[in-house]
């Protein structure tokens, strides 16, 4: 498929690049393998983008910078535009990444020892930051009903009921790209509320939110809900740019917020990269029509990884995802174990993917693909696993 006018079918090598993905993988597997593994797009970033951060790197003086005025009325304007909340400029605090944002967050508003309560099966370095942190981390399982993730209200209630300082929200959820209703956001609320604990939504993927769902931020219900509420946001999913490190962290609490800022002096993060804040201006208020292509792709991509693995691995399950470009896949009917699915999926078939077990113990006999990539390039993965495909249960 060619788009409109952007092109997501050219493959562009990331080899060289000090890629996580993949040189990463070269590095301890080989570079004959296919990586559909760590949650960045194999497609470039907008044009616009691209034109800026080349505009920017020819100025040649890459002294400190602060976030200033046109950066908070960027953010301001995409939280409207794409999930119609309106936040006042003083909400927002810049932080390089959601995952420090998470610990800042832990380190100064929960104590040692306080439990922390997140739904698994769940992206691990959030739930590492409990751990690393000293606090204990209280895991309420997700069930799977009719092929669907639930959030099980009885085993939350009866965790939060015992003490829980803080809910760990990933909406939309990575890895079961989940989209959570307002009835179930309205749940987690009055829990919440009830016994007394902070909500920190990490909601990354927000801006892939797929044909019949939408997304909700949690904040957005009520005063009341919005004064206990952390919303992690950032461009670094939408437009693949990670590793520019740029969050938003939207504190509608005061004193939270001032809590917030003082842990990030604490920690020493302050001014963003030189990079950072006019990569986000430009894609925040330039972009719209790249990244509805992008959609589209991403959406045709995720039917053909469906039919392809309907057609050809019979016995996998995909979890039909409601958001995110991830797919999450229940492969235990060719392998309860994961050293089985290592052994199909990376040692003969050459293809890296994320395993279960590192969304937690609960994810064992799973895998996760992301499918942002170019078309042929998902393909040769999917060629390559169905080539292997065990035939016989093990």
């Amino acid at each position: 498929m060619t788009s409109l006018k952007y092109n997501f079918d050219h493959i562009i090598s990331r080899y060289g690049t000090n890629s996580a993905k993949w040189d990463g993988m070269a590095q301890s597997q080989g570079e004959d393998m296919i990586a559909l593994s760590v949650a960045d797009m194999d497609l470039p970033a907008p044009p616009a983008v691209v034109e800026r951060m080349t505009e920017m790197a020819r100025h040649g003086i890459y002294g400190y910078t602060d976030p200033f005025p046109p950066y908070f009325e960027a953010v301001q304007g995409w939280l409207s535009k794409a999930y119609n909340w309106q936040v006042p400029q003083e909400w927002i605090v810049f932080c390089p990444r959601i995952v420090q944002a998470v610990s800042v967050l832990i380190q100064n508003l929960t104590e040692k020892g306080d439990r922390i309560l997140i739904h698994t099966p769940a992206y691990q370095p959030v739930a590492k930051a409990v751990a690393i942190n000293g606090r204990q981390l209280v895991e309420s399982p997700l069930q799977l009903v009719n092929g669907r993730y639930e959030i099980d209200f009885a085993d939350m209630e009866e965790q939060m009921r015992e003490g829980v300082k803080m809910v760990m929200l990933v909406s939309p959820h990575n890895p079961t790209g989940r989209v959570w209703t307002i009835h179930e956001l309205e749940r987690i609320s009055e829990l919440c509320i009830q016994y007394d604990a902070l909500i920190v939504s990490d909601d990354i993927h927000a801006d892939f939110i797929h044909q019949g769902h939408e997304h909700t931020v949690i904040a957005k219900l009520t005063e009341q809900v919005a004064d206990r509420s952390i919303i992690c946001t950032s461009p670094g999913k939408t437009f693949n740019l990670a590793s520019l490190e740029i969050a938003n962290i939207i504190i509608p609490n005061g004193q939270l917020r001032e809590r917030f800022k003082n842990g990030l002096q604490q920690a020493g993060i302050h001014n963003p990269t030189f990079f950072a804040v006019p990569a986000l201006e430009v894609a925040y208020t330039a972009c719209d029509e790249w990244l509805d292509e992008l959609r589209a792709y991403i959406t045709d991509n995720i039917a053909y990884t469906i039919d392809f693995i309907q057609t050809h691995m019979p016995k996998l399950k995909v979890i039909q995802p409601e958001g995110t470009y991830l797919l999450w896949v229940d492969c235990t009917a060719c392998g309860k174990l994961e050293s089985d699915l290592v052994e199909w999926i990376q040692n003969k078939s050459r293809v890296s993917v994320s395993y279960g077990t590192s969304f937690g113990a609960i994810g064992e006999g799973y895998i996760r693909l992301n499918v942002a990539a170019p078309r042929s390039l998902l393909r040769n993965a999917l060629q390559r696993m169905a080539d292997h495909y065990p035939l016989h249960e093990k």
